[in-house]
């Protein structure tokens, strides 16, 4: 098995301490610092300096600003079995101010039996925030889990417009 060289940058947001981890590829992972899920960060080195964790750090920091939409940065999905991945890659393209339920996920996957499956992948997504699992709500728009909180799911739909 080849070893992949991580980095990770914390970061003090609006909604709490943030961890980014990044390989030479692209953002590997990006937690809450209560979040479930979240991996022992301490075993990757700190590097302020990563071109990918300070474009990341960057953007996020306007995103809370309200002057970033679109959270562009390289993404390098290194966890997660090849299901979790491909629900993962569908959750990038929910755009910003706008929400799809875990049915019509399901569905858009060509998989409309398997919402709960689905559902499963979107809570393990090692990517908070960036690829937008905060967008996925339960059937008539219920607000459902998130692996940060739901007090932070509330806040960030409230911030793009989802949610009054």
């Amino acid at each position: 098995m080849q070893t992949i060289s991580l980095h990770r940058s914390h970061f003090n947001s609006p909604l709490g301490n943030i961890t980014m981890v990044a390989s030479p590829k692209g953002l590997s992972g990006l937690w809450f610092e209560d979040q479930k899920h979240l991996p022992d960060v301490e075993q990757w080195p700190l590097d302020h300096h990563h071109p990918i964790l300070v474009q990341a750090h960057t953007k996020i920091s306007h995103y809370f600003n309200d002057c970033q939409k679109k959270l562009d940065i390289p993404i390098d999905f290194i966890w997660g079995t090849d299901f979790q991945q491909k629900v993962w890659h569908a959750l990038i393209q929910i755009p910003y101010g706008k929400y799809v339920t875990y049915s019509q996920l399901a569905q858009h996957l060509e998989m409309p039996n398997a919402s709960r499956a689905v559902g499963a992948a979107v809570g393990r997504n090692p990517i908070s925030l960036i690829v937008p699992c905060h967008r996925v709500m339960g059937q008539n728009g219920q607000l459902t889990g998130y692996a940060g909180g739901l007090w932070r799911k509330t806040d960030l739909l409230q911030r793009e417009g989802v949610l009054c």
